[in-house]
């Protein structure tokens, strides 16, 4: 919240609801966010709100409890989100309705937006109206005449510029003077005489407005609706012999000629009919044939930057995780087993996940410049053709592409889209769309095994590895939904109606605000999650100790000492003897206990017993694969400052002498990763999603089956290729 709009509250203040509600890409959230000083994410495509978030803000004595509510674009709800809204506005969550209504409008698109308003105002609840993107349609030469919007609607209506905290204040000063009013609103349009005359006639026999006695009789019913509202209702539909389907068409109609005409009267254009720069953009962004290309070399670049832009950052934060610390800490405090702890458990398993974090930030920073563009709703656009085969629909993309950052609030968002089987589909299919976790462990095996080669100008080998790993989790996303769409989930393929929003310049207050939020959560997630697993983690790899092992090597050290003169080829003997112990130590272990019992299912895909421990503990979360490797490579290693990567290509079996890891190793593990259903948090959302644990088991194990399936043929492929 700006300081032009907080004001000393007096001691005792009296708290009013007030609900924010507008169509999707209205400027609802960032609303929200300009009020409350809450930094939320926004995006500039439909659907990135699902549900309700809650903030506090003081304005002149009133104390206000903002509901920033899921957009929709009517009250008679078709999906999830929408029925979020209806719930809240007509007093069935909390058994109460908001105290007032900010509805928002877009000043480019006046027409369209009143349709939601003109409902909301039936409602009888204090209404101010936002009129938002005003600086945009001066730019497009559109004039609004406020204050003949307000005449017509019978309610405030205040322009706002959020992003710059324009009109804020005459917002706040607007929504506390409707809340003190008492007269109540008008319906501005009229229905056919009959129904207008009932309406009259019933409406004060059951104590309710004319409006919701008209929700009730179109089948949209409230708590308000008692009995006698719920009689007089079917009376007037018995005499007029009409159906709320009817009733719905009726206001429908009504509706649509009302707002047109305040359109028509309040909006007025100025300037040449040329086709703006939207237009002309999507000329080409759009095409059939270089809107993909286009696509396709935009998502290059972004996955190239991934490595080329960050490396140096990784260096330094590597630096500083791997070598700095563990050797400050290493003059701070005695060898032992605290000491072991701090270096080989903290700071190889926290610090093995911290070093990827410029890389995160690097592709949401990207990410978040293609949404707030406009250009991400072209992309969903675009790849809606490719889904529409698959008996999905955009309305499931736009989730999908939510799930590029983390799959939880993907499958959250699914509540926008109306037809519950393609819902159902989109959930089952969100955990196969690469996440941020997924990154982690594929930059670390990329950046280990694949050559930092130039393939065609700035584009490199690594990058095009990395755009094709994020295009196997579609191609794989759209193989699943196809035969879920096809089998249990069969229906009709939806349609999709898309608003693409005009390109608009980012701000770079939003760009700071994403990376900062999601980098705050990346480092809480390494701070706690990824700490407490990475010190269970090394406690299993230290113990239990074996006398034996430490006797023998002993007694293999004392030879040594006695054989060997002083120099070179002494410390490198007792460097492999004090390698090989720690070997073995890790072995008996009760981790390496756990791999070795589970290597036997691992060895057809080429894993050894401590790429199993990594998958084992990454059900917790995906990039605690990485953590684990930091842990299993750090535990007794005597190398200061050698990086994961050096030290998991030096890795030999101990049998055959074999590399463990090769670029085949890496290559199935990148698809296995790809496929599997590896986060716990994950399962939950979508057990809560369903409404029960059979999809998500479902879930868990046909990703399962696949993971191993896919990894399984890649490498057999590769065999056959060597």
């Amino acid at each position: 919240m700006t300081n032009a709009t907080t004001v000393a509250a007096p001691k005792r203040v009296k708290t009013t609801t007030v609900a924010l509600i507008g169509n999707p890409n209205s400027g609802k959230t960032t609303l929200f966010n300009a009020l409350t000083g809450l930094r939320q994410k926004v995006a500039n495509y439909p659907g990135v709100t699902i549900e309700e978030r809650h903030g506090r803000a003081r304005i002149d004595g009133l104390q206000l409890d903002l509901i920033d509510l899921p957009g929709c674009y009517s009250l008679f709800p078709r999906s999830p989100d929408e029925s979020i809204v209806c719930d809240l506005l007509f007093g069935k969550v909390g058994g109460r309705c908001p105290d007032a209504v900010i509805c928002l409008v877009d000043a480019t698109n006046v027409g369209r937006h009143l349709y939601l308003t003109g409902q909301v105002i039936d409602l009888g609840i204090p209404v101010v109206v936002a009129l938002t993107m005003s600086d945009e349609a001066q730019r497009h030469g559109i004039q609004i005449d406020r204050q003949r919007l307000s005449e017509h609607l019978g309610v405030p209506v205040v322009p706002v510029m959020a992003p710059d905290g324009v009109g804020l204040v005459e917002l706040a000063h607007a929504v506390a003077h409707a809340v003190s009013a008492t007269a109540p609103l008008e319906r501005g349009y009229r229905l056919p005489p009959p129904l207008e005359a009932r309406l009259r006639q019933y409406a004060p026999e059951a104590f309710v407005s004319e409006g919701h006695l008209l929700y009730c009789l179109a089948g949209q019913h409230m708590p308000t609706c008692s009995e006698k509202v719920e009689a007089a209702a079917s009376r007037i539909r018995e005499e007029l012999h009409i159906t709320e389907d009817t009733v719905r068409r009726y206001t429908a109609e009504a509706r649509y000629d009302w707002q047109g005409a305040i359109a028509r009267d309040v909006v007025r254009r100025s300037g040449s009919a040329r086709r703006d720069r939207t237009n002309r953009l999507d000329d080409v962004l759009l095409h059939k044939i270089f809107g993909p290309v286009v696509l396709c070399l935009v998502l290059a670049v972004v996955f190239q930057s991934v490595f080329a832009w960050a490396g140096p950052v990784m260096d330094g934060v590597s630096f500083l995780m791997e070598d700095l610390l563990p050797s400050i800490v290493s003059g701070l405090v005695a060898p032992g087993p605290f000491l072991s702890l701090i270096n080989d458990g903290i700071f190889a398993g926290v610090g093995a996940v911290v070093v990827f974090l410029p890389q995160i930030l690097f592709l949401f920073f990207f990410l978040t410049l293609l949404e707030d563009s406009g250009y991400m709703a072209r992309a969903a656009f675009i790849l809606d053709r490719v889904m529409s085969r698959v008996g999905l629909s955009g309305r499931s993309f736009i989730p999908l592409l939510s799930c590029y950052a983390c799959a939880i609030p993907g499958i959250m968002a699914t509540r926008t889209i109306p037809n519950a089987r393609e819902r159902l589909a989109t959930i089952l299919v969100a955990p196969l769309m690469t996440c941020s976790a997924r990154l982690i462990v594929y930059t670390l095996l990329v950046a280990a095994f694949v050559p930092a080669q130039s393939i065609w100008g700035p584009i490199g080998l690594q990058g095009v590895v990395l755009l094709g790993l994020y295009l196997l989790g579609v191609v794989g996303a759209a193989a699943s939904a196809w035969a879920f769409r096809k089998t249990m989930l069969r229906g009709p393929k939806p349609p999709f109606l898309l608003e693409l929003p005009p390109y608009r310049r980012p701000r770079l207050k939003t760009l700071a605000l994403t990376l900062m939020d999601r980098g705050r959560v990346f480092l809480v997630n390494a701070g706690t999650i990824i700490f407490a697993v990475s010190i269970v983690l090394w406690a299993m790899l230290s113990f239990p100790k074996s006398g034996e092992i430490e006797a023998r090597s002993a007694a293999q050290q004392q030879a040594i000492l006695q054989s060997t003169p002083l120099g070179a080829e002494r410390d490198a003997a007792l460097l492999q003897l004090e390698n090989e112990r720690a070997a073995q130590q890790i072995r008996h272990s009760i981790a390496g206990r756990i791999g070795l019992a589970m290597e036997p299912a691992l060895r057809p895909l080429g894993f050894d017993w401590k790429i199993g421990i990594g998958i084992l503990g990454s059900f917790a979360a995906r990039e605690v694969f990485v953590s684990t490797l930091g842990v299993v490579y750090g535990v007794g290693s005597e190398v200061e400052g050698e990086s994961l990567i050096a030290r998991a290509r030096a890795d030999r079996n101990p049998q055959t002498g074999a590399p463990v890891w090769s670029t085949l190793v890496a290559i199935t593990l990148l698809v296995f990763y790809a496929f599997a259903l590896q986060c716990i948090s994950t399962v939950a959302v979508m057990r809560r999603e369903t409404n029960s644990w059979r999809w998500p088991l479902f879930a868990f194990a046909y990703m399962t089956v696949l993971a191993y399936a896919a990894a399984f043929v890649t490498r057999q492929i590769g065999l056959l290729i060597a």
